[in-house]
């Protein structure tokens, strides 16, 4: 997978993050990966579609996802809820929108599909015969992935 697909998600999530939380998102790792798989217990699944096809996970702890919704609502949460799955997809879809407009810049034309709330840890979603990349940001309240597997069409 081209770096030219990665930077655009790690940017818009940088931004995102900046802008909506005041965090300020910082890049721990990035490695390939046999399949992609929600390590933690909040998951907003993307699709891709386009010039890109394919699919993107943002994974949260669920302590991060509560404090995230605290941030943004002011209100303290306890589990992941509807209230709360609603407020993660808008963020994955948020930073999504944003990466494909980044993308575009560099004549990729793409659309996502709505966002699909996972809760629960190892999710895995294979991919035969494709690598995937797994990045991982740091912010003040927890650590965060961003998984990914995009091929032009």
């Amino acid at each position: 997978m081209k770096a030219e697909y990665v930077n655009p998600f790690y940017i818009a999530a940088c931004d995102v993050f900046e802008l909506m939380l005041s965090l300020h998102p910082k890049r721990s790792s990035l490695k390939a990966v046999e399949e992609l798989i929600n390590t933690k217990e909040a998951s907003v699944v993307l699709g891709v579609t386009g010039d890109l096809k394919g699919i993107v996970i943002f994974s949260f702890p669920k302590e991060m996802a509560l404090e995230m919704v605290k941030i943004m609502s002011g209100i303290e949460m306890e589990e992941i809820d509807g209230f709360v799955s609603s407020a993660l997809g808008e963020i994955g879809n948020i930073i999504s929108g944003n990466a494909l407009t980044l993308l575009s810049k560099n004549n990729y034309k793409c659309d996502i599909t709505p966002p699909q709330i996972l809760v629960g840890k190892y999710k895995t979603f294979s991919a035969p015969n494709e690598k995937s990349l797994l990045l991982s940001l740091s912010t003040e309240i927890g650590e965060f992935d961003i998984s990914m597997l995009l091929k032009e069409k």
